[in-house]
């Protein structure tokens, strides 16, 4: 039986929180207030975020605000994540399926120009942009009557509790400001106290058009309308609501705002909603779901959803542990450390970056809301960089790099429910563009899971992002070995492959399996294009997504016909080729040394080597220093996100000081912004996922039933320790390490079975038992 909290139950809760507050655990107020944040995961300044990229990021997957840590004046930027322009639409081009065969005649004769410019004029999706995801507004919190000087300063976001605090003295009084997004009430939260009473003035506003602000009581709400964007009219509505609760003080209205006299403590709930329901349903209801989230949450008062909210953070959160080592650099502020870009004198700034990392996608990716796009959940502009939308051709993917590894399975859950959404709309794309079977989709996608090609041909005819997207569903399957999850997405992986076998051409110079017309994204070649066929990528993304439903098909003992199918078409799939500079080449024909743009940012044909497995040092000797040296020709430093992929590159080549070489470089101010954001720039959370993927990569690498141990650790973190990283086949891996050396590694098994322990190269084999660790000590490996 659950007993509701009484009026009285939640106004003594709210006063302890204030209380506990201000007096601090074992200290007194003034320590409690003007101290640097004690020991532990989290992000801290001295000042309030005067940038964007300065605030401080909380979410709930769903979810998503910016807080800015003003004194008098406070900004929250609120974000929900199906709030984008547009309503369900079709982009394919109806032109598209005659003009194709004329594209592929022109790619053949190397008329390549000619076939881009047909592919633009006849083939490319309408509308040739997608909808952008827009932020709903602000929530604006003032003090006007409170004035004087601010001492005691601080700024903190704590990735442990995952709430935001800020606290000041101002006009002789202490404050306290907590935010944080619950995931269980599905509400954003403020609470403020004060250690005399204060007075305040909440609101809303909206950048949106036609956004209308009204008060019923202590409630603000702001409801409203998305916009059209290149024609495809605004199909939703959305609200927001944000209701008041004081200890202490009166309540009333003031314009638009709420006004709040001489209170204690002030607590703020804010719901937001849009009535987007699916892809394809906008009959929702935002303003009856907004006000029943907060009557539901308002009775459960701050203190519990305060409570929960960091238990549900830590149940994810926890799970892994990282120590890197920590020099005198870890006691300054966030930003300081940054600016200072001395990541070998810091090791502890890599272990922050990576707990922010998962942070972060804990944040912006749960189970029932929409996958993390190009900045997460957190936008605030109208019109974001690249509409903020979902590029499957590297960055989408980079988001769930980390999932699977650093013990965030849940977290994949919207990946792959907007797999099972892009087969629908992707299945009409296949007919009506390529009159193929299967489905497939391009190098973009959003909200409305479009899936026809955008942009223009030279970035966005790439038929691949579909196939690659499969590969995580299969990550899926193979960390966890659960066969009902992969009887439930076999399909999926099938009408992928479906696709291609339909759409595979014949290269008529080698009589290999190519795509045609495709692009290596998004490089340019030397004949002036990007359009061509069979580029590198593809052939080694058809080579996994082939295998893996191959292997589906007998684990779950049928399609054998299929599968047989499928494994002779990837027989024929154009191979991997080294060029005349000892490099993997990128196109089929070897162009790299005279491609316009040699330090290009995408390293597309290198996926083989991460994040597939297909190139390795051990198994593919040649081709992984061919890898090696197109690393090399490319060069280290790109924009954000490239830079975290060729870390995880250096690290699959057991190259742990190179990795860490261009780790310190995507660490450094001209890569992250103040509040650890990585900027492209500008800011995208692909390059803080990649990083995190990276710096685990370096510590602990597992392909089928082979784990490797310290494959790539660096110089500069002699001494160190993680616990919770995960192999596949459902096993988690502890390690520590003591000056470059092993001294314990310890493996749980959660399934029975054979798994190969690998340092450098000394190898074990062990049989794992659920419930039982087996202990592997020093550089030998030998058993404890």
């Amino acid at each position: 039986m659950t007993i509701e909290p009484t009026r009285r139950d939640m106004l003594e809760g709210a006063a302890a929180v204030a209380v506990a507050a201000l007096a601090g655990p074992g200290a007194g107020p003034s320590q409690a207030w003007a101290a640097a944040p004690a020991d532990g995961p989290r992000l801290w300044y001295r000042q309030p975020a005067v940038a964007w990229t300065e605030a401080l990021p909380v979410g709930n997957g769903r979810l998503g605000a910016m807080v800015f840590g003003g004194t008098a004046s406070e900004r929250l930027q609120l974000n929900e994540d199906t709030l984008w322009t547009g309503g369900p639409y079709d982009p394919v081009n109806p032109a598209a399926h005659a003009a194709l065969p004329e594209v592929r005649r022109l790619i053949d004769a190397g008329k390549f120009a000619e076939a881009q410019a047909l592919a633009n004029a006849q083939v490319m999706g309408l509308p040739k942009t997608q909808m952008a995801y827009q932020p709903v507004g602000d929530l604006m919190l003032e003090m006007p009557g409170v004035s004087g000087a601010v001492g005691d300063y601080v700024r903190q976001l704590d990735l442990d509790a995952a709430v935001a605090t800020t606290s000041f003295t101002m006009g002789g009084t202490r404050f306290r400001r907590d935010a944080f997004a619950s995931p269980g009430d599905q509400v954003i939260a403020v609470h403020l106290v004060g250690d005399r009473p204060f007075d305040m003035l909440v609101g809303l506003q909206s950048p949106q058009l036609g956004a209308s602000v009204s008060i019923d009581g202590a409630t603000v709400t702001l409801a409203g309308h998305n916009g059209e964007r290149a024609g495809i009219a605004g199909r939703l509505r959305f609200a927001a609501r944000a209701r008041v609760s004081t200890v202490g003080g009166v309540v009333s209205k003031d314009g638009n705002r709420v006004r709040i006299t001489g209170a204690r403590a002030v607590t703020v709930l804010v719901a937001m909603a849009t009535s987007y329901r699916r892809f394809d349903d906008v009959s929702g209801d935002p303003e009856a779901a907004t006000l029943a989230t907060l009557d539901r949450a308002s009775r459960r008062g701050v203190v519990r959803i305060r409570a929960e909210t960091s238990a549900a953070h830590r149940a994810l959160f926890r799970r892994v542990t990282l120590d890197l080592g920590r020099t005198a650099a870890a006691d300054k502020p966030t930003d300081e450390r940054v600016r200072a870009n001395r990541a070998g004198d810091d090791p502890a700034l890599a272990t922050l970056y990576f707990e922010y990392g998962r942070y972060l996608l804990i944040a912006s990716s749960r189970p029932g809301t929409q996958p993390a796009n190009l900045q997460g959940i957190w936008n605030d502009a109208i019109k974001p960089p690249w509409e903020s939308k979902y590029t499957v051709n590297i960055n989408t993917e980079m988001n769930y790099w980390p999932a699977e590894a650093t013990a965030l399975a849940e977290c994949t859950a919207p990946l792959v429910q907007m797999v099972r959404e892009l087969a629908i709309t992707g299945e009409r794309t296949a007919r009506t563009m390529y009159g193929a079977r299967g489905w497939v989709c391009h190098h973009n996608t959003d909200l409305w899971r479009a899936t026809a090609p955008i942009d223009g041909a030279q970035w966005g005819l790439w038929p691949t992002g579909g196939a690659w997207l499969c590969t995580h569903l299969w990550d899926r399957y193979d960390y966890g070995r659960d066969l009902d999850y992969l009887r439930s997405i076999y399909p999926l992986m099938r009408g992928a492959a479906w696709f291609f076998l339909d759409t595979l051409q014949t290269d008529p110079a080698t009589g290999a399996l190519v795509t045609n017309p495709s692009l290596s994204p998004e490089n340019i070649h030397p004949a002036d294009a990007s359009i061509c066929a069979g580029p590198a990528m593809d052939m080694q993304i058809l080579r996994d997504l082939f295998d893996q439903v191959g292997q589906a098909a007998a684990l779950l003992k049928i399609d054998a016909s299929f599968a047989a199918e499928v494994a002779a078409a990837r027989a024929r799939l154009a191979p991997d080729h080294i060029g005349a500079q000892g490099q993997l080449q990128e196109w089929q024909r070897d162009w790299d040394a005279t491609a316009p743009e040699p330090h290009h940012r995408h390293v597309s044909h290198l996926y083989g080597l991460f994040p597939s497995d297909q190139i390795d040092l051990d198994r593919t000797p040649a081709l992984a220093r061919a890898a090696r040296r197109s690393l090399e020709l490319r060069g280290d430093e790109s924009t954000g996100w490239a830079t975290a992929w060729r870390a995880n590159l250096w690290a699959r080549l057991r190259d742990g000081d190179h990795a860490h070489r261009i780790l310190a470089f995507l660490l450094g101010p001209e890569r992250t912004y103040p509040n650890l954001f990585d900027a492209h720039p500008p800011f995208q959370i692909d390059g803080n996922f990649g990083g995190t993927r990276a710096i685990a990569e370096m510590l602990m690498q597992s392909r089928g039933d082979e784990i490797l141990v310290l494959p790539a650790l660096p110089s500069a973190w002699p001494t160190g320790s993680v616990t919770g990283l995960r192999a596949r086949g459902r096993c988690s891996v502890d390690l520590r390490w003591q000056r470059g050396e092993l001294v314990e590694a310890v493996v749980r098994g959660e399934m029975p079975g054979r798994r190969v322990i690998r340092l450098g190269t000394r190898r074990v084999e062990v049989m794992l038992t659920p419930g039982k660790a087996v202990t592997l000590r020093g550089n030998g490996l030998v058993r404890a």
